[in-house]
């Protein structure tokens, strides 16, 4: 296919820990490659490099000065880079949160496109769900913009759990700003918030392959409740194989991973990205 002559060139990245196993990549360059791009996705991978967060000023001046169109951003740098931005989307301002950075006429610009994937994946997955009372474990970057899409999505109250208890209260400070005061509060008793609780949402990065595990004992399921992750490499992480196990109707981390991609593509090349498309790229990896 003749390269698209308004885009003849994206060169884009994903800067983070552990992501050696990102499905990102393949996405944005199969849907390059279907629209008649020369679309370059690459890596760079804080813990292959041998590397921490304090790197992330250096990583992001080499990527502008190198000539990426812009990169995406995950655990653990999404709240660490704003301060490196020159502009913020509205969206990631209100979120407080940054995924998706574009490198534009000198100019750093952050996007959040996480807030808007996962509730869209929401919608499509667990639209018809009782969501009366929710349990979030974790209130890092991706758990900003899942609180607020689950807070935009109907949900009357959210209890967020979190290993650094002022993380949890200033995200829900946060909340309380944008959606009102008590549809979000800093959870105590996890025994108790689960006992009453119509769903979970995993937004820590335990299950992730390179942290394997449960973000909570498992014996706190019922089968009558739904679980959400974002995590998706693997794709059943522990917790959705016990859920699934147990009855509960559940949420993989694919969907908010296809649909955040769907929104970066764009905002990167400024055409508009083939959802069906970019789902059977997602799946076809899977084989």
């Amino acid at each position: 296919m003749t390269p698209n002559a308004k885009h003849p060139s994206i060169l884009a990245g994903l800067i983070g820990a552990g992501i050696q196993a990102s499905r990102t990549p393949s996405l944005h360059e199969c849907e390059g490659d279907a629209q008649g791009m020369r679309y370059l996705y690459r890596l760079i991978d804080l813990d292959a490099l041998g590397l921490d967060i304090t790197a992330l000023p250096e990583l992001l001046t080499g990527a502008q000065r190198s000539g990426f169109t812009g990169l995406n951003i995950t655990f653990p740098c999404k709240q660490a880079v704003i301060p490196l931005l020159d502009a913020l989307s509205d969206e990631a301002r209100c979120i407080g949160a940054v995924n998706t950075v574009v490198f534009r006429d000198g100019q750093r610009i952050g996007h959040n496109t996480d807030c808007s994937g996962f509730a869209e994946g929401f919608r499509r997955g667990l639209g018809d769900v009782e969501r009366d009372c929710v349990v979030q474990m974790g209130a890092g970057g991706a758990g900003a913009a899942v609180a607020h899409a689950l807070l935009s999505e109907g949900v009357r109250q959210l209890r967020l759990f979190d290993v650094d208890p002022e993380r949890a209260q200033s995200l829900v400070d946060n909340l309380t700003a944008h959606f009102g005061a008590g549809r979000a509060r800093v959870g105590h008793d996890l025994p108790s918030a689960m006992a009453q609780a119509d769903g979970l949402v995993n937004t820590t990065p335990v299950g992730m392959a390179k942290l394997p595990g449960t973000p909570l004992p498992l014996q706190w399921l019922r089968a009558e409740q739904w679980v959400a992750e974002i995590i998706y490499f693997p794709l059943e992480t522990e917790l959705l194989a016990y859920a699934r196990r147990l009855g509960c109707r559940t949420l993989d981390g694919s969907a908010m991973a296809v649909f955040q991609a769907v929104k970066a593509f764009e905002l990167f090349t400024g055409q508009t990205a083939d959802v069906g498309r970019m789902q059977t790229a997602f799946r076809s990896l899977d084989a």
